[in-house]
């Protein structure tokens, strides 16, 4: 198969993973991958305002990790990770603003796809489409035993009872995909809207109990624990690429679009820090130990039952950003497998209205190896958490180095520079965890060109025969 035949139609559909943080946006994506046209670029008619994109870029960025990674981040810098969380809101401002003018100048359901198609070629896209695909086994994982560490906070259960509930979770995610059932976008929008509650709530009820002295010392790894905390934290961060498979369905991409970035970067920066400045400031050193930290704070305020309240609502973000991303993620193997991109015996389930169970079964199979690989090796989610960031910052440094090669001149393109050195502080961070991606991406373009030469051979004898058979006549 041609190689422009194959990246065109697989761009689109790279739509769906858009990240796991983007579940609530994932119906609607999955929508616009199926009706998207890359070649024209826009889908008239469009009705999105810029405040409901504020929303949906706020449900895209928001999502599980906020219910865990306070905690994590304090393990790896203590206070200090108040800092990695201030940088990488602060670095959020010109990555958000350069895929917002990405969208606006290039409308299309493809996203960090498409500009990398459209910047460096054919096989960026499709490295690109392998990072997100990939990256949705330890991802998934990660989420379910997010949510599995508070049922085992509640319960008063151990490692067991978080990973026994993590593979109920994907179980119940890979048997509704399966069953052709959907998590609507509005119902993944109000998930994101009891996840911002729940935030305010144990923030406002916890900060009454924050102490000073819990911010001393303040950075009692060094200096240097700052780095590999902001390498844990790109999960939460991971979603500013999300609503730019959407900018078509604005009503006025060019101006909407900016204007619902630049509110979210705001809402989220501030949601974020009010966390972490409360899982810090209230619970002090047992913060870095704290399996369900939200749990923990809601529990000063409304007392020792509120970590049932917590593990109920953590289950159900959990289940629905793990059944939206599953369902992309799935539908994307299945356009991939369709393209060429990956083995045709994928491809089942490519057509808008189909279900994609071969995939979602490579999907599945894949999550419950990773699950029972960390359980085996008793190594937490942390590896889970930067294998996943680890592919998400290499699908930011081809989008944003494809942003600096199709702005124009102006705030947009400097918008970009500044991102590429954020993207590059989040590479330096990421250390041995980009492997992952790296394998990732040079399988991608093996399997490339070994298809390339394998459809090329038979195209060959085929002209070679034209040619000989006649002279035999």
């Amino acid at each position: 198969m041609a190689r422009t035949s194959v990246t065109s139609r697989v761009t689109p559909a790279v739509t769906p993973t858009v990240s796991p943080r983007a579940a609530s946006v994932g119906a609607a994506s999955v929508g616009a991958a199926s009706s998207g046209d890359a070649s024209s670029g826009a889908a008239p008619g469009g009705r999105l305002t810029a405040a409901q994109g504020t929303a949906m870029y706020v449900g895209a960025v928001l999502g599980t990790g906020v219910i865990a990674l306070p905690a994590l981040a304090a393990q790896a810098a203590g206070p200090a990770s108040l800092l990695a969380w201030l940088g990488l809101v602060v670095l959020s401002a010109p990555l958000a603003a350069a895929f917002a003018a990405l969208g606006a100048r290039h409308p299309d359901s493809g996203g960090v796809s498409t500009y990398a198609r459209l910047a460096f070629g054919d096989r960026a896209a499709v490295v690109v489409g392998w990072c997100f695909y990939f990256a949705i086994p330890p991802s998934a994982a990660a989420a379910a035993l997010f949510g599995g560490e508070y049922v085992a906070a509640a319960v008063g259960g151990g490692t067991g009872t978080a990973t026994l509930t993590a593979a109920a979770l994907m179980t119940v995610v890979t048997v509704s995909n399966a069953s052709g059932l959907r998590v609507t976008g509005r119902v993944q929008l109000g998930l994101a809207g009891l996840l911002v509650a729940l935030l305010v709530v144990a923030v406002a009820l916890s900060l009454p109990h924050a102490d000073a002295a819990n911010l001393r010392p303040f950075a009692p790894h060094g200096w240097t624990a700052i780095g590999p905390a902001a390498a844990l934290l790109v999960w939460s961060f991971a979603g500013w690429e999300a609503i730019t498979h959407l900018a078509a369905d604005f009503r006025r991409p060019s101006r909407d679009l900016p204007r619902a970035a630049a509110a979210a970067v705001v809402l989220v920066g501030v949601l974020y820090l009010s966390v972490a400045f409360a899982t810090v400031a209230v619970l002090g050193p047992a913060a870095g130990g704290a399996r369900a930290p939200l749990g923990d704070l809601l529990a000063l305020g409304l007392g020792g039952n509120a970590r049932l309240l917590a593990a109920v609502a953590a289950l159900l973000l959990t289940l629905g950003a793990m059944n939206a991303y599953w369902a992309g993620a799935a539908k994307l193997g299945a356009a991939l497998g369709r393209d060429g991109a990956l083995p045709g015996w994928l491809s089942r389930g490519s057509v808008a209205g189909e279900v994609p169970r071969r995939s979602l079964a490579v999907v599945a199979v894949l999550s419950f190896l990773a699950l029972a690989v960390v359980y085996a090796a008793g190594t937490g989610i942390r590896p889970l958490v930067l294998m996943t960031n680890g592919s998400f910052v290499v699908v930011y440094a081809i989008g944003v180095a494809a942003a600096i090669r199709l702005l124009p001149r102006g705030r947009a393109r400097a918008a970009a520079l500044l991102a590429l050195v954020a993207v590059a502080l989040l590479v330096a961070a990421s250390g041995v965890y980009l492997v992952w991606p790296l394998l990732i991406g040079g399988a991608a373009l093996a399997y490339a060109r070994f298809t390339r030469r394998e459809t090329a051979v038979p195209a060959g004898a085929r002209e070679e025969e034209e040619t000989t058979v006649p002279a035999h006549r």
